[in-house]
Order: C-alpha cells, then sequence, then structure tokens
C-alpha cells in the first residue's frame, strides 16, 4: 500500500476478470509440505552469520548470514533462493542495572513493510535508548525478503529512468493525461513479467509467510518471536494463521487491513482517504505556527501557499529536478511522520520566500538511490498484484479514484499510478487468506495502533484484533504517526516491554494518550519581516 484505501460510494465493486489461485486443495497441499521440508533442511543447516558483504554503514556488530528457501514450495528440491539475514546477539546487560545479566529469550525477527524494504539495518535498533532492554534480552534479527536488496532481487525497468525529474502531479488529471499513466502501467507490468519471467509469480505474501518459517527453523527457534510493521502485520497475520503453533510472541505495528475482501484494490482506496485527513493535520499544524513560516494561519490558507507552489514548480522546476510530483511525494512523507513537519514546513516557506535550496535538498531525485527505490518499486508491484484479484477494467479504477478525489485530492492519483500495473499483470493472482484464529489456537499477540494513520488506517486494527482471538490492542489516541514501536510514546512502549520482555499484557483494549507534536526548529524562526514572520509569500 502506498498510500490509498479509500471506501466507494458505490458499496460493491466489479473487480473484473481474474484467474484465482487457489491457496488449499491439492496445490496447496504441496505447499504446506514443502515448508516443512525447507525448514527441516534449513534447521540441519542452520545459519552461518559472519562479515556482511557489501553492506553500507553496517558495523561490525552486525553480522550476516543466507537462508536457501525454494522459489516454489510446491517443489522445494527444485530452485533455491537465498535470502540474506542479518543479526546482533543479545547483549544479557540491562541498561539500568550494570550488575544484572538478562537472560537471553530468542530472536527478535523484524520485517519493516512495504512490501518491499528491507530489514537489513534492523539490529541497530539495539543502539537506540529505546530499544536497549530489548537488546539485552533479544537478539535483533532483520533480513531482505525475497526479491528485496540482496535476495534474489527483483527488477521491472531500468533503475536510471525510475528515479527522473521533474514530473507532474495533477489532483484531477485530465483524459490524456490518464492515457499516458495507463500506457506507462502496462509498460512496467510488461517489463516485470520480461525480466523475472516465470519466476514472478512466486513472489506473494503466502511465499513470504512460508520464508519466515524457513527462516525460524534457521535461527533454531522452536517458535517464533516476530515484530511486523505496516505491509509486516500482514506478513504476521498470514504467518499467524498459517502456523499458529509456531507463534510464541508477536506484536502487529501499523496495522494493514487483513480483510481479505480489501487486499490490495479497496485497501488502497482507504489509504488515500485517510492522507487526506493527516494532510490537514499537518496543514493545521503550520497554520498553528504562521509566525515561523508565514503560510497562512488557517488549513485553506497552507493549502493555498502549497498549490502556489506546485504551480510555480510545474512551470519551473526548482534545480531543474523537482516538479509538483517531487513536492508531492516530499509532502508525502510528512503524512507518515510527524517528526517531518517542521522540515517540510520550513522547505516551502523557504522556497515561496525565493530560496529553493531546502526543497531541492528534500525531493530532488538522488541517482544513487536509484537502484534501491527500483527494486522497492519492484517487489511491492510485484506482491500486491501476485495477492489477490485487482480490477482489470480502467472504467472501474477511473470510476471509484474520480469520487474519492472530489473529497480526497492530496494522494489519490498518485496512488493510483503506483499500483495501476496490477490491472494489466500476466499470469494467475493469489486467493488472499481468510486471516484469523479462534480461542486457544495462538498465544496473544500485541497490536499497536495511532487512531489518525494515514498509511494503515485504524479500522485494520480493529479488523486483525477481531480475527485474532486474545490479541490485546494499544492505542496512541489522536496521533497519526506509522511506526510506533520504540517511538516516542512511552506509555506504548511500556506495554511493547512488557510482553516482549515479561510476556505481560495490557487490557484487552488499552488507549495512550498521545506524544507530544513537534515544534518548530529555532533556525526556522525568521527575522522580523522575513518569509517566515507572519507574511503569506507571495
Amino acid at each position: 500500500m502506498r498510500a490509498a484505501l479509500l471506501y466507494s460510494a458505490a458499496g460493491s465493486l466489479l473487480l473484473g476478470t481474474v484467474t484465482a489461485a487457489p491457496a488449499v486443495g491439492e496445490r496447496g497441499t504441496a505447499e504446506a509440505r514443502g515448508t516443512a521440508v525447507a525448514a527441516a533442511r534449513a534447521r540441519a543447516a542452520g545459519a552461518d552469520f559472519g562479515p556482511c558483504p557489501g553492506a553500507r554503514d553496517l558495523p561490525d556488530s552486525v553480522r550476516c548470514a543466507t537462508v536457501a528457501v525454494p522459489l516454489d514450495y510446491a517443489r522445494p528440491n527444485g530452485r533455491q533462493i537465498r535470502l540474506t539475514v542479518s543479526r546482533v546477539r543479545a547483549t544479557h546487560r540491562d541498561p539500568y542495572n550494570s550488575k544484572r545479566r538478562v537472560p537471553r529469550q530468542g530472536a527478535l525477527v523484524y520485517n519493516p513493510g512495504g512490501p518491499g524494504a528491507s530489514g537489513l539495518y534492523f539490529p541497530l535498533m539495539g543502539l537506540r535508548p529505546e530499544w536497549r532492554r530489548i537488546a539485552a534480552a533479544y537478539d535483533l534479527v532483520g533480513y531482505d525478503p525475497r526479491g528485496v536488496g540482496r535476495s534474489a532481487p527483483l527488477s521491472c525497468e531500468d533503475p536510471k529512468r525510475f528515479l527522473a525529474g521533474p514530473t507532474q502531479a495533477p489532483a484531477h488529471p485530465s483524459e490524456s493525461y490518464k492515457k499516458q499513466r495507463i500506457a506507462r502501467a502496462k509498460a512496467y507490468a510488461r517489463g516485470c513479467a520480461d525480466r523475472a519471467g516465470g519466476a514472478l509469480r512466486h513472489y506473494h505474501s503466502l511465499n513470504n509467510a512460508r520464508d519466515l518459517d524457513v527462516l525460524r527453523a534457521a535461527l533454531g527457534e522452536e517458535r517464533l518471536t516476530f515484530l511486523g510493521s505496516s505491509y509486516g502485520t500482514y506478513l504476521g497475520a498470514v504467518y499467524a494463521t498459517l502456523f499458529p503453533a509456531h507463534v510464541r510472541r508477536m506484536v502487529f505495528d501499523s496495522v494493514v487491513d487483513p480483510d481479505p475482501g480489501k487486499i490490495w484494490y479497496r485497501n488502497n482506496l482507504d489509504q488515500s482517504a485517510a492522507f487526506e485527513g493527516r494532510w490537514a493535520d499537518f496543514r493545521r499544524w503550520i497554520a498553528r505556527h504562521h509566525d515561523v513560516y508565514g503560510l497562512g494561519g488557517t488549513a485553506r490558507e497552507v493549502r493555498r501557499s502549497y498549490e502556489r507552489a506546485s504551480a510555480r514548480l510545474a512551470v519551473k522546476p526548482a534545480g531543474g529536478k523537482v516538479g509538483p510530483g517531487q513536492l508531492q511525494g516530499a509532502f508525502l512523507q510528512a503524512g507518515y511522520y510527524d517528526d517531518q513537519w517542521p522540515r517540510h514546513a520550513h522547505a516551502l516557506a523557504a522556497y515561496l520566500g525565493g530560496d529553493p535550496g531546502p526543497l531541492i535538498e528534500q525531493a530532488a531525485p538522488r541517482p544513487e538511490a536509484a537502484a534501491e527505490a527500483e527494486n522497492t518499486r519492484a517487489v511491492y508491484v510485484a506482491v500486491e498484484c501476485n495477492d489477490a484479484p485487482w480490477p482489470t477494467d480502467w472504467t472501474v479504477w477511473d470510476r471509484d479514484n474520480t469520487r474519492l478525489a472530489r473529497v480526497a485530492p492530496f494522494e489519490t492519483w498518485e496512488n493510483v499510478w503506483t499500483n495501476l500495473p496490477c490491472a494489466y499483470w500476466r499470469g494467475p493472482r493469489q486467493r488472499p487468506v481468510d486471516v484469523g484464529a479462534g480461542p486457544g489456537e495462538l498465544p496473544p499477540t500485541l497490536i499497536l495502533a495511532a487512531e489518525r494513520d494515514a498509511a494503515t488506517p485504524y479500522d485494520g486494527a480493529l479488523e486483525l484484533h477481531r480475527r485474532l482471538a486474545g490479541s490485546r490492542l494499544v492505542t496512541e489516541r489522536d496521533a497519526g504517526a506509522h511506526g510506533l514501536a520504540g517511538g516516542p510514546n512511552a506509555c506504548v512502549g511500556g506495554h511493547l516491554e512488557a510482553y516482549l520482555l515479561r510476556g505481560r499484557l495490557p487490557g484487552r483494549r488499552t488507549d495512550c494518550a498521545p506524544h507530544a507534536e513537534p515544534e518548530p526548529h529555532a533556525s526556522h524562526r525568521a527575522a522580523p519581516g522575513g518569509s517566515g514572520a507572519g507574511r503569506l509569500p507571495r
């Protein structure tokens, strides 16, 4: 999910004709047997950790290994791919009592989401104060899921073309612009099929969950302790449904709605709607600090300042590379993380005041990141397109998103262009797993969610809580940061630590007050008469 899921006013939705491959039946049985074979093989082989080859900025304390998994679990002795795994051993050091040795509780495996994100750098979280007690008790383990980074990486187009700028980002695109984007989506889907060949159909969430079970076995863990964020929550939910007896403790942080009917088209609609609300939160915050940024004293005035900047960039891109598309992409990040609000507000104010430097720094495409970004997009598209049926008729997309853009213009159409290759995807699709566990089938799990999260709207947390008997839901009220584990909210962090370290559970539904909103950086305050001194830039 890039950022958009909206309720369709039509209620029901014609998805079009597409072949769905069942996860049960003869092939499903073969894949279950294949997973058991692969896990037994991985347990016997173990994971031989050593230096991390080619990993930038990873200290020697982080060690890496590779774990073999079948490309196709129905043929466990066929082609194998290797997942790259990173680990820092449990420190055993109590950060608050140097004389106390903390017993090891096993490996804590992390998936950061995406789909398409790398988790190789997760073990470094143990260096942060918020994570030191957990790092004392657990080996922190990250990995590149199949297709990502160093794990049989996927690519769908030349990375040099991927981050090209400047680009447009019309909130209400013309018919000619829509035709251009349809052509690009078709070309992208062809590129994925041509570059990956027959292997492409094996990159999906069911296989990601099977890979996770093989990784568990390779680490020597009888049962898995897992933390998943964003898409990682859906992966964890699928895993818990397929392998409930293999779960020890499981944390779902910022939850994707697992309802099979929402994977993934409707989820992206809901996401777009939620981003409009978070965009409004950001604008209201800027308006409260009009004395600093001078972008308007109301959310409406701030939006006009943003639109003025977008129109100006459409005529003359900043630095020749930052157009409306790059502006929108940069400000989309503010919908995920409110700690980025001051720097984005400052960049907008500076640009409108005649200094494009901060905006260029934040939004300009970086050629050195192109290959990684293109790989992330390729895996995202492959997994979501393979996971479920999508509408194959453009008129369905056009109808639903035209309606949505009337009330949620900020992210709707950019989200469409990200996902539109799924309308033209080749090959069979999976049937989404009916995620769930009845009483006693699964150990108690912990769900963390922010009430105003845009990337994974809060209703997803409620749905997963309903589906997993015995789960506990911790809600950060009136807040919208995406990803709460190890964040600034001490209440949420306390529940996370209590669960992972002691198995202590909060109430069935527990609320935490919101973390403090950011304050403008002192350096952003302009001298009287400057663009940040309470007047709107022109």
